[in-house]
C-alpha cells in the first residue's frame, strides 16, 4: 500500500473511532423533594388513585368538549408561533447536518479541455495542427484530521441544541394547548357573566319601575327611587363592560387559534362546557424530569458540555490534508498522444504554542457549563412549583365552589325576603339595595370560581407535562 493511502486510512480511522476530550456527562441532582408536597390544601393521594398519569394522556383524551378540542386542533395546525417553533427545529436540524458533515472530507472535481490549432506557416509538412488537452481531477479538499475530537465535540454540541431546540417545541405546543383552552373558558366565563348582568339589568329595571310608580302614588319616598336607580345604572355599566371583554376574548382566541374562529365553535356559556378528565401526578417527582422544557435544559447542558471537549482539543495541534488525483490527456488532429496520471497531497499542522485566547475560551466554555447546571436546577424547581401550586389549587377549588354556591343560595332568599318586607312596608328601600347588591356580587363570584375550577385542571395537567403528544 502506498504511503499517501495510508495516510488517508490513518486519518480516516481517526475520525470514525477517535474519542473526544469532552467531560462525562453525569447528570446533575434534582434539587426538589422526592415526593409531592401533603397536607390539608392539596386533599390526599387518594384522590387520584384512579385518574392515568397526564404525561401519558394524549390532549385528545385529555378534553372533553368537543369543540373546545376542535378549537385546538386548529390552532396547532395555524398558530404562528408554534410554526416558528417548528422551524426553529427545521435550522437547528441543518446546522447539526452542517457540523456532522464537517467530519467528512470535501470531494470536489474539476475538469478543463484546450484545443488549439497551430499556423500552417510555422507547422512542418504532415505535422497535424489541431491538438487538444484534457485534464481531470477530482479532489479531496481540507479536511482536518479530528485526532483530539475537537469536530466531534461540536458535532454533539449541534446535536444536543437541535435535541433541545425540538423540547422547545414541545414545550410550545403545551402553552398553546392550554393558552387555547384557557382563553375558550374565558370566554365563556365573560359570555356567563354577560347573560348574569343582562338578567340582573332587566329585574332591576323591573323593580325600577315598581319604585316609581309607588313613588308617584306618595308611598315611596325620592330616596327610595334613587336607591333604585343606583342598580340599574351599576347593572348598565356591567353589561357595557362584559359585552367589551367578550370581544376582547373573541380577538385573544382568534390570535391563538391563527385565524377568525367560526361562530359554531364559539362557546356559549361556561356551564354548557364539559370539564376534562382528572389526571394524576404519580407519586413521585421525577416525572419533572420528562418535562419539555426540563428536557430543554439538560439539552443545553449537555451540549455546554461538549463545547468544553472542543474547547480542550484547541490546544492540540491540528492537522488538515488537501489531496487531489487527476489525469491529463493530449489528442493531435484525433490521434491520441500520451496521458499522465498526478497524485498530489499537501499536509497542514497547526501547532498553538502559547494561545491564551484558546485558554480563555476553554475558561468560558467551563463558566457556561456551570451557568447551564444553575439553569438546568432552577427549571426543575419551577417545574416542581407550578405542580405544587396546582395540587393545591385542585384540592381546595371544590370546597370553594361548593361554599360560594351556599353563599349565592343565601344571597338570593335574602334578596326574596327583603323585596317582600320593603314591599309590605316594614323595610325601606335600603335593605333591598344591599340585598341586591349582595346577591349580584355573590353571584359574579360563583362564575369566577366555576373558571377557576374547569381551568385548575388544565393547569395540572400542562405542569406535569401532558398535552404534546
Amino acid at each position: 500500500m502506498s504511503k499517501h493511502n495510508c495516510l488517508l486510512l490513518a486519518g480516516t480511522g481517526f475520525v470514525l473511532f477517535g474519542c473526544t476530550m469532552a467531560p462525562r456527562y453525569s447528570r446533575p441532582a434534582a434539587p426538589i423533594p422526592a415526593e409531592w408536597p401533603s397536607g390539608l390544601a392539596y386533599g390526599g393521594a387518594a384522590r387520584y388513585a384512579n385518574a392515568p398519569d397526564a404525561s401519558h394522556l394524549r390532549w385528545l383524551e385529555f378534553f372533553a368538549d368537543d369543540k373546545l378540542t376542535k378549537v385546538i386542533e386548529l390552532a396547532l395546525a395555524n398558530n404562528r408561533d408554534l410554526r416558528l417553533a417548528t422551524l426553529n427545529v427545521e435550522a437547528a436540524r441543518a446546522a447539526y447536518g452542517i457540523q456532522r458533515n464537517a467530519l467528512l472530507p470535501t470531494i470536489n472535481a474539476t475538469g478543463a479541455q484546450v484545443k488549439g490549432r497551430a499556423s500552417a506557416d510555422l507547422t512542418p509538412p504532415l505535422t497535424p495542427r489541431v491538438s487538444d488537452t484534457y485534464k481531470v481531477d477530482l479532489g479531496a479538499v481540507a479536511w482536518e484530521i479530528d485526532l483530539f475530537g475537537r469536530i466531534r465535540s461540536l458535532k454533539d454540541k449541534a446535536l444536543e441544541e437541535y435535541l433541545a431546540t425540538e423540547q422547545a417545541r414541545r414545550g410550545a405546543q403545551i402553552l398553546l394547548v392550554s393558552a387555547v383552552a384557557n382563553a375558550y373558558l374565558t370566554e365563556a366565563a365573560d359570555r356567563e357573566g354577560l347573560a348574569l348582568t343582562e338578567r340582573t339589568l332587566q329585574a332591576n329595571k323591573t323593580a325600577y319601575d315598581l319604585v316609581e310608580r309607588q313613588s308617584k302614588a306618595g308611598v315611596a319616598t325620592e330616596l327610595d327611587l334613587r336607591r333604585a336607580q343606583t342598580l340599574v345604572d351599576s347593572a348598565r355599566r356591567d353589561v357595557a363592560r362584559y359585552a367589551q371583554l367578550v370581544a376582547q376574548d373573541e380577538n385573544a382566541l382568534n390570535l391563538l387559534v391563527g385565524a377568525p374562529l367560526p361562530s359554531e365553535l364559539r362557546p356559549s356559556k361556561l356551564t354548557e362546557v364539559k370539564p376534562p378528565r382528572e389526571v394524576s401526578p404519580g407519586l413521585s417527582s421525577e416525572v419533572l424530569l420528562e418535562r419539555p422544557d426540563v428536557l430543554q435544559a439538560e439539552g443545553l447542558l449537555k451540549a455546554a458540555n461538549a463545547n468544553i471537549g472542543a474547547a480542550r482539543a484547541s490546544l492540540f495541534p491540528r492537522i488538515s490534508l488537501t489531496a487531489s488525483v487527476g489525469r491529463a490527456s493530449t489528442e493531435l488532429s484525433g490521434l491520441f498522444t500520451g496521458g499522465t496520471d498526478t497524485w498530489s497531497y499537501s499536509p497542514q499542522i497547526m501547532v498553538p504554542i502559547f494561545d491564551t485566547r484558546a485558554w480563555s475560551a476553554l475558561k468560558v466554555t467551563k463558566v457556561q457549563r456551570e451557568i447551564a447546571v444553575a439553569q438546568y436546577e432552577k427549571t426543575i424547581q419551577s417545574a416542581f412549583r407550578d405542580v405544587a401550586d396546582a395540587l393545591a389549587l385542585r384540592g381546595t377549588i371544590s370546597q370553594q365552589v361548593s361554599a360560594q354556591q351556599s353563599l349565592v343560595d343565601a344571597a338570593t332568599e335574602t334578596a326574596r325576603l327583603s323585596n317582600a318586607r320593603y314591599a309590605k312596608g316594614v323595610d325601606d328601600y335600603l335593605g333591598v339595595l344591599d340585598a341586591q347588591r349582595s346577591l349580584y356580587g355573590a353571584q359574579q363570584a360563583l362564575v369566577n370560581l366555576q373558571l377557576v375550577q374547569l381551568a385548575s385542571h388544565i393547569r395540572l395537567y400542562s405542569a406535569l407535562g401532558g398535552g404534546w403528544r
